[in-house]
């Protein structure tokens, strides 16, 4: 082998997709791993119980709870408060702070004001919360299931797992079951943007010409363009695909191959997901992944290059560390904050996860 020809295979072995991305460093912000409750308090000596949404704002990270029926905050230095809901009581009612009752919240997403808004999937709503804790129904109505466009109360959901704002207030909403994605005005104006309702599959398209499979998280970048985890879970085998979708509803597929489950790093089509379930984009579209049955976090370029930033496919545990070394447990949601600190809701582990690039 001449040295050119060694320059350049060692030019490519040092590119390969694997050798793109840089580590996180993964540390436990609140809760104790496998230790499940609903106590408030500061970092380990919190009880979380199977956290499935979160959001963060300038450092402050709010997370819904799906068994324990509420939604809580953490403070950057990882104290643990409520913020609406009562521990263990389920039901649907609006109110402020303990007075409200969520059947089963999932998503969450924070506006530019503080407001919150959850994904309640058990009663198809999605509900606002404000600063003060006081909640009320944005759209959808209790206990009604279905995929009507309409204003308010008028709207139909069908098991609403993930939400996203923007910073004009709009709300998007990664409509489960209806296997859609929707969107929501302040007004409450409710708008199918991709996909068919009731119609469920795997196409590229325009508006209702596109089609998802069991579509769970949501996010949206500085640009205006929004990012499905088009995943699956339990019985429910999904796409397994990262979606992405411009403000005209035309949706393509970023990463991954339609129902071909497993683990691979690569661009495109090439990658390979299992059940990727909860999805964060920053500013410049850059997205992040948590890829719940490999037990790891990917990060995804705007040209659709996937890599493992955290965590070891198949290696389910609670461990802090750095990239290989971290240990999840089916970690349903994914944040980024506004200087690139990552946070993981890791469901399995009762905990509240935050990563930062490691020194290189």
């Amino acid at each position: 082998m001449t040295r050119i020809a060694r320059t350049l295979a060692l030019a490519l072995t040092l590119y390969t997709p694997a050798a793109w991305a840089q580590a996180f460093t993964f540390t436990t912000l609140a809760g104790l791993g496998g230790a499940n409750g609903g106590v408030d308090g500061p970092g380990a000596s919190a009880r979380l119980r199977a956290p499935t949404g979160i959001a963060v704002k300038d450092g402050t990270v709010y997370f819904n709870e799906y068994w324990n029926g509420a939604v809580r905050k953490v403070t950057p230095d990882g104290v643990v408060s409520s913020v609406a809901g009562l521990m263990g009581v389920h039901g649907s009612a609006d109110g402020v702070g303990a007075e409200v009752r969520f059947e089963r919240s999932h998503g969450i997403a924070v506006g530019p004001d503080g407001t919150l808004y959850a994904a309640d999937c058990g009663d198809h709503t999605i509900r606002r919360i404000t600063p003060a804790g006081v909640s009320t129904t944005l759209a959808g109505l209790a206990h009604s299931a279905g995929g009507t466009d309409g204003t308010g109360s008028a709207a139909r959901f069908h098991g609403p797992e993930g939400v996203a704002v923007d910073q004009q207030g709009n709300v998007f909403v990664a409509d489960t079951f209806s296997y859609t994605v929707r969107k929501i005005t302040p007004a409450g104006v409710v708008t199918t943007i991709a996909g068919l309702a009731g119609t469920k599959g795997s196409a590229d398209g325009k508006g209702s010409a596109a089609r998802f499979d069991v579509p769970i998280g949501i996010a949206i970048d500085g640009h205006g363009i929004l990012y499905v985890a088009d995943g699956g879970f339990d019985t429910f085998t999904g796409n397994s695909t990262v979606r992405k979708v411009t403000p005209d509803g035309t949706v393509t597929t970023l990463a991954g191959l339609a129902g071909q489950l497993g683990h691979a790093d690569g661009k495109g089509s090439a990658a390979r997901f299992y059940y990727p379930v909860g999805i964060a984009a920053d500013k410049n579209g850059t997205v992040y992944v948590a890829d719940s049955r490999n037990f790891t976090v990917r990060q995804i370029t705007p040209a659709g290059v996937v890599t493992t930033i955290a965590g070891t496919p198949g290696a389910r545990g609670t461990a802090d560390g750095t990239g290989a070394a971290v240990r999840f447990n089916l970690a349903q949601s994914m944040a980024v904050d506004s200087d690139g600190t990552l946070y993981v809701a890791d469901t399995g582990n009762h905990t509240i996860r935050k990563g930062v690039r490691a020194a290189r």
